[in-house]
């Protein structure tokens, strides 16, 4: 039975609108925008500089609801949610959380595999697919202090008190990843099994771990094409490509002001992402996919999805970020590894901090998988789901 904003635990069904005031704005200032001018010796190719802006529209098909929760530490916050359900009598449930500058739109090619797939014996899931706080149409968070601890209480209440799924599995990437890892610690009773494919923890300490250390000193020599290939690519980032993650970690809401106003200056922050994230030598996103994207963010004036990483970042002590990747986590861990992910650690480094079980690798796909090559991404959460260390977890066993 629908229920009503109003009360708490009653899911109301949803679907996303954008109100035609907004639209008339959006085309307005298109209209007016003024685009940086190329010098001429920056080709069509070169994204050094930052985004090539490409124009699309909106599409979202969802089975959609929001609930009212009473987070613990907190108070009430209201949920986005979509919830798929499958008729197949073993389906699992299965949590889907996707992270910046994504939204839930990133499952959209994945519902009909996982719920429905082809035969009796290939694995199906009751599929769960929730809005971070201010991500697209989820309801952001009225006081400040929502990181990942506090999304993955209110989570689990969508989960357990709202659905009635006792026990579930996860998976999750960008800060999907670090929600469900924080899901896992604060809830292990009902945490059977997390997927990731993105996984971010320290460089190994010498103190704990002096061989992994030394194997990193020695990495053109000891590790593999892959780690190696791996580990540039993390480096790459942290010295070229994290300059937003600085400013929205630290003074978000001045950046809102520009980007939540200028839909061209929204679309160039975001596609940027999108180009340098993306395995772009076999992908390349359909222009309505890519407006599809920055319209989750642009709904809300953008700036309450740059303010989680100040949420994010800013938690301290135990349960937060600094602790989530130093801190060992025993629910079985399956993980993807897509060339063009960049967070991926050496297989060292993760084994210090996760319970890895079941890895695998792929030739192509970057950080959003479940977008550029589904078809993979599926094949592994299948494989890993109805693995028997997970069946045995599912059934009580850890």
């Amino acid at each position: 039975m629908a229920g009503s904003l109003n009360e708490l635990n009653q899911p109301t069904p949803y679907k996303i609108h954008i109100d035609d005031e907004l639209l008339d704005l959006t085309k307005k200032k298109l209209q007016l925008a003024r685009f940086p001018e190329e010098q001429i010796d920056i080709g069509d190719d070169d994204w050094s500089q930052g985004a090539k802006v490409k124009v699309a529209r909106i599409n979202a098909e969802f089975n959609q609801f929001k609930v009212k929760v009473d987070v613990p530490d907190y108070g009430h916050q209201v949920f986005h949610y979509a919830h798929h359900i499958s008729s197949h009598s073993d389906a699992i449930p299965l949590l889907f959380v996707q992270g910046w500058p994504g939204s839930f739109l990133e499952a959209r090619k994945i519902i009909e595999p996982l719920t429905n797939p082809p035969d009796a014996s290939t694995q199906a899931f009751h599929l769960v697919v929730p809005s971070i706080p201010g991500f697209g149409p989820g309801d952001p968070a009225k006081k400040s202090g929502f990181g990942p601890q506090l999304t993955a209480r209110g989570f689990k209440k969508v989960m357990v008190d709202v659905l009635g799924y006792d026990r579930f599995v996860m998976q999750g990437g960008d800060w999907g990843s670090m929600i469900t890892r924080s899901m896992a610690f604060q809830y292990p009773e009902h945490v059977r099994a997390c997927h990731h494919n993105m996984f971010t923890c320290l460089p190994p300490p010498w103190f704990k771990a002096p061989f992994a250390l030394g194997r990193l000193i020695l990495s053109p020599y000891l590790y593999s094409k892959r780690e190696l290939r791996s580990l540039q690519k993390m480096q790459k980032y942290q010295k070229e490509q994290d300059g937003y993650l600085r400013i929205q970690s630290t003074r978000p809401q001045s950046l809102g002001f520009g980007l939540g106003d200028s839909p061209i200056g929204l679309l160039g922050w975001l596609v940027e992402k999108l180009h340098d994230w993306m395995d772009i030598a076999h992908y390349e996103m359909p222009d309505n996919d890519v407006l599809t994207f920055v319209m989750m963010h642009w709904m809300q004036g953008a700036t309450p999805g740059f303010r989680y990483y100040k949420m994010g970042f800013g938690e301290a002590g135990e349960g937060g970020l600094s602790d989530l990747f130093t801190r060992y986590l025993d629910t079985p861990i399956g993980l993807s590894h897509f060339p063009e992910e960049i967070a991926m650690p050496p297989k060292d480094w993760v084994g210090l901090v996760a319970n890895v079980q079941f890895r695998r690798e792929h030739d192509r796909g970057g950080h959003f998988a479940a977008v550029e090559c589904p078809e993979l991404f599926v094949q592994d959460l299948r494989d890993w789901f109805s693995s028997d260390v997970v069946k045995g977890a599912m059934q009580g066993e850890k």
